[in-house]
């Protein structure tokens, strides 16, 4: 079920009115920091990537989501 929902996420045709219409979902805003984010959660553990959670809910708070 989750590789359909990143699908969705991912797929997106430019210039597509239907596309362009939709607000945009937490699961696919920020994409760069939020992938930035999980590696280092994952490699390193959540109390030594601070830095990157932070910049990843930076961005999610420029695009409107309250974080």
């Amino acid at each position: 079920m989750s590789s359909m929902a990143a699908a969705s996420c991912e797929s997106t045709t430019p210039g597509s009115d239907s596309q362009e219409k939709k607000p945009l979902k937490p699961c696919c805003a920020c994409p760069e920091t939020k992938k930035a984010r999980d590696t280092c959660i994952i490699e390193k553990g959540e109390e030594h990537c601070q830095q990157l959670i932070e910049a990843h809910k930076e961005c999610m708070r420029s695009l409107g989501f309250k974080v």
